[in-house]
């Protein structure tokens, strides 16, 4: 599960898309939007993506995975909109035999989210006052 989309995130459907036999661990991730920025009050976030090249390269993430621990079950999925306090915005979950590699792969696959996945936040505060947080450029670069 590779996904973009408005609806709110349901834990239950991520981890149900790596559930396995012989899955020994299903380590997962939910980033939530809290409600401050470095001290600063934050009123609510919105994102914006580009579904076909965000699911892209949330795919080259799980094979980057695959590579790396040999594992194959992989769920990513982030939320767009406006998202208010406490929702979901991102979900990740890894299984595997062993919970060592399923730790591993799930923060791996969190952190190249940030870098590569070309997903912009918009954080609102509680002034009024907005800005656009861009992805880092290296999300336009494809694997090497």
């Amino acid at each position: 599960m590779f996904k973009i989309t408005s609806d709110e995130i349901e834990l239950g459907d991520v981890i149900r898309a790596v559930e396995a036999g012989d899955a020994g661990a299903i380590v997962h991730f939910l980033g939530v939007v809290r409600n401050n920025t470095e001290g600063r009050e934050v009123s609510y976030l919105e994102y914006e993506a580009y579904p076909p090249m965000a699911e892209k390269k949330m795919a080259e993430i799980a094979q980057e995975i695959h590579e790396k621990w040999r594992l194959d079950r992989v769920a990513i999925i982030h939320r767009v909109g406006r998202l208010e306090i406490g929702e979901v915005s991102v979900a990740v979950a890894v299984a595997s035999p062993h919970r060592k590699e399923a730790f591993e792969a799930c923060h791996y696959a969190m952190n190249r989210l940030k870098q590569i996945v070309p997903i912009w936040k918009r954080e609102v505060w509680a002034d009024g006052a907005e800005e656009w947080v861009k992805p880092d450029p290296v999300f336009f670069q494809s694997k090497t």
